[in-house]
């Protein structure tokens, strides 16, 4: 019995030990530090391109606003199971003038965003439900009338 509670106590020992931590990135490196080195009314999209490269998202009805994302996940400690959480979570929100200079700045860290409102209301989609059966009906239709040809 003593032998068993021995293996069981260096099994977890040994699996808790580990030295490097394991970090998965998305997005762009540095971002915190990178966003020191632009500056309102003075820094343009050829700047903003030469430190941080390509947006990862531009803005959905102007080209203006850039969206720029870092988030790093690393595994937890042997208490939480090993369970993945997140390290940081930066995004930088860019907004750029007609003639390209940057005008508006925010940097967002995973602090703030929990600060961040989002409104509750749910949007039903009663046209979604009622194309589900024709489509799935059309499909199995489609799929018939193939397999006759």
């Amino acid at each position: 019995m003593n032998k068993l509670i021995y293996l069981v106590f260096i099994f977890v020992f040994i699996s808790s030990c580990q030295r490097n931590e394991v970090i998965k990135s998305h997005g762009i490196s540095y971002l915190e530090k990178r966003e020191k080195l632009i500056f309102i009314d003075k820094s343009n999209k050829n700047d903003v391109v030469k430190i941080f490269g390509q947006p990862s998202t531009k803005g959905m009805t102007e080209d203006n606003l850039w969206i720029y994302i870092e988030r790093t996940i690393t595994r937890g400690k042997m208490l939480k199971l090993g369970k993945n959480y997140v390290k940081k979570n930066n995004v930088l929100v860019l907004e750029f003038n007609k003639y390209g200079v940057l005008i508006k700045k925010k940097f967002y860290d995973k602090d703030n965003m929990n600060k961040i409102a989002f409104a509750k209301d749910i949007t039903e989609n009663e046209i979604k439900k009622e194309n589900f059966i024709y489509s799935f009906l059309s499909s199995v239709r489609q799929k018939m009338l193939t397999k006759r040809k």
